[in-house]
């Protein structure tokens, strides 16, 4: 069996906002913008990875949701606690310098990891974690 990983999901609040974040201070490139029943969904991606899609969606991206669930969700999104993702970068430090003259926020300046990387952290302009690792020397 091969399995590869195609697209993963990023709750954001402000689509606006996570575009100007994820294409212009991270450099991916847009590769889909889709609205749908008062909806958005933004595909971003590396342009060294074109079979790699991340999909910033609502933080409840489902029309029959109860006001409710859609309240919660966007709770949480603001405190933080949903996940982002991990990003690979052949240098950290000059990864993370450029992130944050970007304004980004800084959650974790680079250090080195017992488990063989070198990384940091940010939060995008939604709250979600975003990890930048580099595999050790």
């Amino acid at each position: 069996m091969d399995i590869t990983l195609q697209q993963c999901f990023i709750a954001v609040h402000d689509h606006d906002l996570a575009l100007a974040f994820y294409r212009d201070v991270l450099g991916l490139e847009v590769r889909n913008d889709v609205r749908f029943e008062g909806m958005r969904w933004l595909s971003v991606g590396p342009p060294n990875q074109p079979d790699v899609t991340i999909v910033l969606e609502p933080p409840l991206a489902d029309p029959g949701a109860s006001d409710a669930d859609k309240q919660a969700m966007a709770e949480l999104l603001a405190k933080g606690l949903l996940r982002g993702v991990i990003f690979q970068t052949d240098d950290v430090d000059k990864t993370f310098e450029h992130i944050r003259a970007a304004g980004g926020e800084v959650l974790q300046e680079p250090i080195d990891q017992p488990y063989g990387v070198r990384d940091c952290a940010f939060r995008d302009p939604s709250g979600n974690m975003l990890r930048f690792n580099q595999r050790a020397a």
